[in-house]
């Protein structure tokens, strides 16, 4: 009860800082290119696939046009996920929003719906959930967040078992106190240091 009060609270918070630029936003976006502002991709959390909510950061068709022809290219090869430092697929706006993690921000409409808490695992998408060895099998059924300990500790950067491994943790051991902690860490990162996400 008490992680859903702070999930709560912290959700309409964050919805009110980001409020008063959501429109600039939103213009920034359409004027550069083709297709909506906010978008909902699918992730896993709780066991379902959701469509978690972002400011689009990519061209139209991203997805189709990365399978097609730049999977060649991706850096992570330690596992089933997708990483281009420099994706041409990304716009102009889109790795401004990506510093500074103004994207997630409509993610915290998903905390609202309940389908997704501050602190949590990382959520991936359902053909990346596949992939996980048995021993980490029980984080498909968490309920993942838009912060945790991996995000703050390297994020994508992380090698895919450090990943899985950090989250594994955070479920054995989660307190309000690490929820704080990690908030704090999240926001230090922001502000001070937003390319160390």
């Amino acid at each position: 009860m008490t992680k859903r009060i702070l999930d709560i609270i912290g959700s309409i918070l964050g919805l009110l800082i980001i409020a008063p630029f959501s429109l600039f936003i939103i213009l920034a976006i359409k004027l550069e290119s083709k297709g909506p502002a906010i978008i909902g991709l699918d992730r896993v959390s709780q066991g379902k696939i959701i469509k978690l909510y972002k400011f689009r950061t990519m061209i139209k068709n991203a997805p189709a046009i990365e399978k097609a022809s730049l999977l060649h290219l991706n850096e992570r090869k330690d596992g089933p996920f997708f990483k281009i430092s420099k994706n041409p697929c990304i716009t102009k706006t889109g790795r401004f929003l990506r510093k500074f993690r103004i994207d997630e921000f409509p993610q915290l409409i998903n905390v609202l719906k309940n389908e997704l808490t501050l602190v949590g695992p990382r959520p991936h998408k359902p053909e990346e959930v596949i992939h996980y060895p048995e021993r980490y099998q029980h984080l498909i059924l968490a309920k993942t967040g838009v912060t945790g300990l991996s995000q703050v500790s390297g994020s994508s950067s992380l090698p895919f078992l450090k990943e899985l491994e950090l989250d594994s943790y955070y479920l054995k051991n989660q307190s309000l106190w690490l929820d704080l902690k990690t908030i704090t860490k999240t926001l230090l990162i922001l502000f001070f240091d937003p390319t160390a996400v």
